[in-house]
This record gives structure tokens, sequence and C-alpha cells, in this order.
């Protein structure tokens, strides 16, 4: 099927005539009928018929959103919509007295940001001062909790999710505002911003180290997912936040390294041999995967790498989607949002380096022809210069040995490479493929991003896949 005259655009659906207003009558009907939407793209060729409430649950106004695709209703659904509609006991009628000038700016508003959801217009109109106000509010909320002797769960739930997410539209926001400015300038603006925030992180890390398991903040993070990208930096920081403390329990208080140490030979050595092919394979073992031996994390390493975690993704466009449906799918576009996140949190805000440099890295994959970073590009330059270097580390937790090209990653980037496909694949508003369970997402990274494809590290996902186990067996026990 083709997008032809047979096809209705929904823009002439919504839109009928030269009237700026939304017919939400229509929009009921289709939601009531389940009537699907034609998808054609104009790059690929590429269609698809999708559910209209998939497409509208991300984004209530999807069809002006621009880009490749175009959206119908086929001349069977339309004929559908409209027997339905002429049997409402009263049919819609437009409201000439309310169109006035402003409609062309509600029609704009409305295909701006879309993968930042309907609240970010709230924050974007904020200005610098209650930007800041709200982050310190948000701060207050948490440490009132931290102090309180006896806790409600469903309190520092709703406080971790709501504080997280407005930070992260608070962040997007404020670049938006900063990337229009000369860059010292820039960096004024948003150095108060970007204290304010670090100091919420503190805080909202200090609530989930003690909460790891808590499966009240896992449902709550499944149940307010809708899609956008916001949502999806708000389960990332949390996750990632809580591996990060489950990861420091483990190296500190079990065994855990000993037994990686006598699994590693016939485990995890082959896997490392192809990065780093140059030495003796007998000389590969844990402290050659994490340069300066594995540890623990130093509290103002913990809180920095938090900060990335909420950022990672804030220079990200709306047009960019996280499902992996093939159509959808423009490598530039997406290599395009991790170059310009970096490029804008590094010359625009004063964030810590170790949180500037996730951004950048985090989907470099080793070095695998899927993955992008700046690493690789940095490293290729490098190369060129001194033709016998060798990388003989596979990770590190300080910032000099990645920017001296003596590892080939940076330890809370590979952290980020995991969690990020992990939330991805299990989102339950995935909109082409059907979400996996966790199960089922843990045996497909290891076959897709491991045993196939050496992306993201062996260890460092074992570990992640205990830190799900338990999460899940927690979960199941509520």
């Amino acid at each position: 099927m083709l997008a032809s005259d047979k096809n209705i655009p929904l823009s002439d659906v919504f839109l009928p005539g030269n009237e700026k207003t939304l017919n939400n009558n229509y929009i009921d009907i289709i939601l009531e009928e389940d009537i699907p939407v034609f998808c054609f793209n104009n790059s690929t060729k590429k269609d698809r018929l999708m559910p209209f409430k998939v497409l509208y649950d991300n984004h209530e106004n999807f069809w002006l959103q621009g880009g490749s695709w175009e959206y119908f209703l086929t001349a069977e659904g339309f004929a559908k919509l409209k027997e339905k509609y002429e049997l409402k006991p009263s049919g819609f009628k437009f409201d000439k007295s309310k169109i006035n000038d402003d409609d062309d700016d509600d029609i704009e508003e409305l295909q701006t940001e879309a993968g930042y959801g309907n609240e970010y217009k709230h924050f974007a109109d904020m200005t610098n001062e209650e930007k800041i106000d709200c982050l310190n509010n948000d701060k207050k909320r948490l440490n009132d909790l931290i102090t309180q002797k006896v806790r409600d769960e469903k309190l520092i739930t709703q406080a971790l999710v709501d504080t997280t997410k407005d930070a992260a539209l608070i962040n997007h926001a404020a670049l938006e505002d900063a990337i229009r400015l000369a860059d010292s300038e820039a960096k004024k603006l948003t150095q108060e911003l970007v204290n304010s925030t670090h100091e919420m992180v503190k805080s909202s890390a200090l609530l989930v180290s003690e909460n790891v398991f808590n499966c009240d903040m896992m449902n709550t993070l499944v149940e307010k997912s809708n899609g956008t990208i916001v949502q999806h930096m708000t389960r990332v920081y949390l996750n990632g936040i809580a591996f990060l403390s489950y990861y420091n329990n483990l190296v500190s208080t079990s065994s855990a390294i000993q037994k990686l140490r006598v699994a590693f030979p016939t485990k995890y050595r082959p896997y490392y041999h192809k990065l780093l092919p140059h030495l003796n394979i007998d000389d590969i073992g844990l402290e050659r995967v994490f340069y300066g031996g594995m540890r623990a994390i130093p509290p103002d390493l913990y809180f920095k790498w938090a900060v990335g975690f909420l950022i990672h993704d804030i220079g990200k466009a709306s047009a960019v989607e996280y499902h992996e449906g093939e159509g959808s799918y423009d490598r530039n576009i997406v290599i395009d949002h991790v170059k310009q996140g970096y490029k804008s949190i590094m010359t625009k805000t004063n964030y810590p380096m170790e949180a500037s440099l996730i951004t950048g890295y985090h989907h470099e994959y080793y070095g695998n022809t899927d993955g992008y970073g700046y690493f690789r590009a940095y490293f290729q330059q490098y190369k060129k210069q001194n033709p016998d270097v060798k990388v003989d580390y596979c990770i590190t937790y300080d910032l000099e040995p990645i920017l001296d090209y003596i590892a080939l990653s940076y330890f809370p980037a590979k952290v980020l490479e995991i969690i990020d496909v992990y939330d991805s694949v299990t989102d339950p508003h995935r909109v082409y493929r059907k979400a996996m369970l966790p199960e089922e997402a843990l045996a497909m990274m290891r076959e897709q991003f491991i045993e196939k494809h050496y992306k993201i590290d062996a260890v460092l996902f074992d570990i992640f896949s205990m830190f799900i186990r338990e999460q899940v067996s927690k979960g199941a026990s509520c």
C-alpha cells in the first residue's frame, strides 16, 4: 500500500478548510473505534498501519511534527469515522468566535518539543530564576523526606519521579536558551542552574541508594511512561544511580571481585582479547579490563556521574525517536543528537567534565561499527599522529586515561550503554515492537550485544543482570 489519493491526510481530517481548530470529536471517535493510521515515510518509501492511540499517546498532535513521516486515514477508516460522527446526537461545529490572530502561534507550539511531553512549555516559559527556584524547591522536598524517621515509600517514589522529570525538562529548556548565546554568556547564565541541579541530584541519589529495590518506584516508572524522551531520561537516571549503588555494595561488601577473577579466564577473557589483541592472552585479567583494578565508586564521582545520567540526552531533539522501527531510524539524526548534545553541554554550560563526557561517549560500543561517539573520532586523529599507539586497558574510572588514550572506554558511559539499551527494549510504549520482559531483554542483549557483536561490556552486563533479577524478585514479592 502506498500513499495515494484514496488516503486522507490527518492534517485535512483535523484541520478542515482554513480553520485552525482541532476536531476533538473526531479524535474521540477514532480512539473509541480503534481506527488505524496509515504511516508513510517519504525518505524510505516504507509504510505501515499503526494504532492511532499509540501515536496519540506519544504526542497528541503527531501529524503536525513534520519530518519524513506523513499520516493518513484510509478510505475505509475515513468512511467509518464519518458514519460514527453522523450518528452523534449533535455534530461538531466550529466556534469561529474563538479564532483569532494567535492561532498560527498555537499550531506552531504544537509542533515543537514533541518528545518532551505536554509539560515542557511550562518549564520553557520560566525565567532562569524560576527554573532555579523550582530545582531548589525539589531539593527541599527530597531533603524533607530524607530527614523523616518513618518514611512513606509511595511519597518517596513520587518525589523521585517528579523531581527527576522537573530537572530533565528544566535543563533541556535552559540549554535551548543557552545555545542562542555566546559561550561565555551562556556559561554565566547556566552556572547557578548547574549548581542547583548538582545539589538536587545529591539528595535524589541519597534516597535512591536507600531504595535500590523499591518495587513501588519501578512500578511507578512504568506506569508514568508515555514514550517521551523525558520519561526515558527519568527511567535511565533513576535506574542508573540505583545500579551504581548496587555495584558499590557488591564490590565493597562481598567476594564478588574474587569470584569474577576466578571465572575470568574461561568466561570473560576471550571477549577482552578481541579488544586487546596485541597483548598476550594470558596477561589479560580484571586489571586489564579495569584500569587500576575493579573498585567501588567514591562519592564525588558517584554524584558527578549521576548528573551525567540525568543530562545524557538533554541535547536530544524531539525528532529523534527511541524505538528501533526500520522506517523511523535515521542514523545521521541519531548520531547528530549525541554530537549536538555533547557540544552544547561542553561549550554552553559548566557541568563537570565527568558528566559531559557521558553524553558524548554513551553510544561508543567498544568501536563496533554500529556505535558512534566522540572518542573514536578523537582516537583516529590521535593515531594519525601516533601510529604505533596501543590502548592497553578497556575501562577507566578516571578522566585522564580516557583522554590520554590509555583506556578504550569510560566506566559510566559503559554502564549507561547497558541501561540505555535495556530501557529502550522494555519501555511499555515502544511504538514498533512489543516491549520485552526483563529476562527476554537480558537474553537478547547477551546474544546481540555480546555474543554476535561485542558492544557492551561483558563483566558489567553480568552485574547488571544480577541487579535486574534482584529488582524483579523484590517486585514480585511486593
